[in-house]
Formats: C-alpha cells, structure tokens, sequence
C-alpha cells in the first residue's frame, strides 16, 4: 500500500466513526424516573417535610414557619397543602416521579399531626406516585424511673 491510500483509508474511518457519534442513542430518549424519599414530621405545633434522595442527601427542606407567619396554623392541613405544593415545585425540576413516604409523629403519640394525611394527597394529586408509606415514630421503652417513690406522689 503506498502512503495516499493508507491516507484515505484513515479519512474513511474517521468519517464513519464521526456518523456514529453524530446518532442520537436510544437510551438518552428515554426518560429516567428517579425515586426520593419525603420524611414528613408532624407534631401538633408544626409540620417539618425534609426530601432526601435514596442515600440521604438532602434535596429540599420545607417547615410550617417557612409558609405562615401565624405560629397557630404552622399545624394546618391547609399549611400541608402550601407545603406540598412548595415540594411538588422543587423536585419535579429533577424528574423525580416515586416517593417513598417515612412518617413520624412526636415521640409516644399515638398519631402524627393534622398536616400529614394533606400533604400526602396534595401529592399525589399533583403527579407523584407514593410506592411506600413507613411508619417511623419513636416508641419509648421503658425510659427514666418516674419520680415520686414507691408509693407515688402523696397530697
């Protein structure tokens, strides 16, 4: 072979390997569907949602104070509602469609707080798709002795 045909030979490969890379390729159509996880805590002062993706990495914050000025509504299922919506905002922008949904009330209550039950179907109202609702409130286990003796607390 003499020098001008290995010359086109290359030309011909770096043509055809330029079409290859010009293809668009079928995975970059498809859209990737993204879990996270919406950890709701709900006393009955305040609503506090924190989204975080599957290894813990915080995503977005969004508390009662955050949405109200009125310390009394921060506990609102309307405040739920304007929570969710906030939410709803911030992660749709990542292509985040499924949540996994951790609920967690005040240490020995036997309910979470008013917001919870809204902010759940404000989302799923909204387009997300809930896969999973955990229970995740603290149980005390015996705890620290009560005070008063053995006889309790005489008047």
């Amino acid at each position: 072979m003499s020098k001008e045909e290995v010359v086109k030979e290359t030309e011909k490969v770096k043509d055809e390997m330029e079409e290859t890379e010009k293809k668009p390729k079928k995975e970059d159509k498809k859209e990737k569907v993204y879990e996270a996880i919406l950890n709701i805590y709900t006393s009955f002062n305040n609503t506090l949602v924190h989204v975080t993706d599957m290894s813990g990495k915080t995503i977005t914050k969004i508390t009662g104070g955050m949405v109200t000025k009125h310390d009394r509504l921060k506990a609102n299922p309307t405040i739920g509602m304007f929570i969710a919506k906030r939410i709803a905002e911030n992660i749709k922008d990542l292509g985040i469609k499924n949540l996994f949904v951790r609920v967690r009330a005040k240490t020995g209550n036997p309910a979470p707080g008013p917001g919870t039950n809204a902010i759940m179907k404000s989302l799923s109202r909204s387009g997300f798709k809930v896969l999973n609702i955990l229970d995740v409130t603290r149980v005390p286990r015996g705890g620290p002795k009560k005070k008063g003796g053995r006889r309790g607390r005489r008047p």
